[in-house]
């Protein structure tokens, strides 16, 4: 079990994956180059050894020979979302299987009204995924399009993880977005590395941070009557390495 993906820079103490990351939500806050997919593949590894296949949504429309070497193990299956039934046909016969699912997907098919809903959220919201699968939604290029191109995001982002069995992991860059009050309560477990440019995170080391280093900060599962209370960590992550 790949449970252990790092440590804390502050102890002694291992950073270990539990069973609930792989209910709750996590969220990857950081500039490209700070090992943001290194921290997805950790994540991924743990999902795929609880036995829970993964939809991997790529929203930088990666061809193939452009992914990470570290995704492309025995549970790569590569697949590039389009409007035909041939993509249609192809994705059902994975999803039959319960396979891995690597889907490069251009941000663009998303709907520009509110009131339509895109091809491309019917997939997403297919219900054998929704009751099957864990989700990564990867990084869009120009955030602003994901957040104003289609249905309001807070809105699709709380329907989407309303109708999930499973957690998702999302990465982003950093935005201030991800600032809103609501949004975050979407969010168990808050990963924010490097960040350069960024100016309301309200800390001055984020912008003198190395690769695979963190900010980790999650909710604890103890019951209160109020929010549960939240515990911050400087962490650094694991570098994973895939061995053909």
């Amino acid at each position: 079990m790949r449970n252990i993906i790092g440590k804390n820079i502050d102890s002694i103490n291992k950073l270990v994956l539990e069973e609930r990351a792989l209910y709750y939500n996590t969220l990857i806050l950081a500039e490209s180059g700070s090992g943001k997919t290194n921290l997805a593949c950790r994540i991924r590894n743990f999902v795929t050894d609880n036995d829970i296949p993964t939809l991997y949504l790529d929203f930088q429309d990666s061809h193939e020979d452009e992914i990470e070497i570290r995704f492309k193990d025995s549970n790569f299956n590569y697949i590039r979302f389009e409007e035909s039934e041939a993509f249609d046909a192809a994705l059902d016969a994975l999803i039959a299987q319960k396979k891995h699912i690597y889907m490069a997907v251009d941000p663009e098919y998303f709907s520009s009204k509110k009131e339509v809903k895109s091809k491309l959220s019917q997939t997403i919201q297919k219900t054998e995924l929704l009751e099957n699968y864990y989700y990564f939604l990867h990084d869009i290029a120009t955030l602003n399009v994901f957040f104003t191109k289609f249905e309001n995001f807070l809105v699709y982002m709380f329907g989407l993880l309303n109708m999930k069995k499973y957690g998702m992991t999302f990465l982003a860059q950093p935005h201030e977005m991800f600032e809103d009050p609501e949004l975050k309560l979407l969010f168990t477990f808050l990963y924010i590395g490097k960040c350069s440019n960024a100016n309301y995170f309200n800390t001055a080391s984020l912008r003198t941070f190395p690769k695979n280093q963190f900010i980790y900060q999650y909710r604890t599962p103890y019951k209160t009557l109020l929010f549960n209370e939240t515990r911050c960590n400087t962490v650094e992550i694991d570098e994973y390495v895939f061995e053909e």
